[in-house]
């Protein structure tokens, strides 16, 4: 009797590293995917090759030069002065790896296109329903907003105590004289 080997293990942190946005699209590129398989890149490559039909534009396409320059500027995916690929990589969106499983039949292909399929599924609801995100913005928003207004009663409280306090109008300098004994007087 075979035995059954387990199925193959792969954070989701080394897949999610492994997505980058081309052309407005979430993708990966065909050798982190190979390297995720365990096949080579020019094996991966072959049978997309041979599955032309099941790989429309959508699912997977070639980077230009420029594009490929730019990836391997932002995570150093290749090291062009040892060698680096003869080729432009493929790169394949959610649809495309959801493709390569039925291409690759392998074991270890099927359990890791399973995880980088939720990890597709997981970056999709982060990005397009912030439902939560947006309640967390919103109260934190509204938690400011009272800090603003205790911040500005504290000045206040604080000007107010720092000003001198209002004294008094004071009187004149010297001896009164009641008016009554003016008028008097100067009637005389």
């Amino acid at each position: 009797m075979a035995k059954k080997n387990p199925p193959v293990q792969v954070s989701e942190a080394l897949i999610e590293n492994q997505i980058h946005i081309v052309r407005g699209q979430r993708v990966m590129l065909d050798s982190a995917l190979a390297e995720l398989y365990g096949v080579p890149t020019s094996r991966l490559n072959e049978q997309v090759s041979r599955n032309r039909t099941r790989f429309p534009s959508d699912f997977a396409f070639q980077l230009t030069q420029k594009e490929f320059t730019a990836l391997i500027s932002q995570s150093a995916t290749s090291n062009p002065g040892r060698g680096g690929r003869r080729k432009l990589p493929w790169v394949f969106t959610e649809h495309g790896v959801a493709m390569l499983s039925s291409v690759l039949n392998s074991q270890r292909a099927i359990d890791v296109n399973i995880e980088i399929i939720r990890a597709f599924v997981r970056l999709r609801r982060l990005l397009a329903t912030p439902g939560e995100l947006v309640a967390q913005l919103q109260k934190l928003a509204e938690t400011v907003q009272l800090h603003d207004e205790q911040i500005k009663v504290i000045t206040d409280v604080l000007r107010k105590l720092m000003e001198p306090p209002p004294q008094p109008p004071r009187g004149r300098i010297g001896f009164r004289v009641p008016e009554q004994d003016l008028s008097a007087e100067s009637e005389e």
